[in-house]
């Protein structure tokens, strides 16, 4: 969550209610639904929690693309942020998989 923070700092004053807000509050969403869905009463609840959170994760990873192609990121920032949401994503996955 704080790297999605981080990269909106860079975005210019005109982004602040697209793309800063979509970006985070789609990392929010990440943490948010990761940790309700560990509190979830019944054995659905917690994968439909950890299958939103994984959205999440692509809404913020096609958000970050949408940088680069309007020169806001680096390719290399882009890589860089794209590791931890694969990784993200992958434990995701395998906890939506458990379940």
């Amino acid at each position: 969550m704080k790297v999605c923070y981080r990269i909106t700092l860079q975005l210019p004053p005109e982004e602040k209610f697209n793309l800063v807000q979509q970006i985070r509050r789609a990392a929010l969403s990440v943490k948010l639904n990761i940790n309700e869905g560990a509190s979830g009463r019944s054995a659905a609840e917690p994968k439909r929690f950890w299958e939103i959170s994984c959205g999440s994760v692509i809404e913020i990873d096609a958000a970050a693309e949408a940088m680069v192609d309007l020169d806001y990121l680096s390719k290399d920032a882009l890589n860089e942020l794209r590791s931890l949401l694969n990784s993200c994503f992958a434990l995701l996955t395998k906890m939506v998989e458990r379940t």
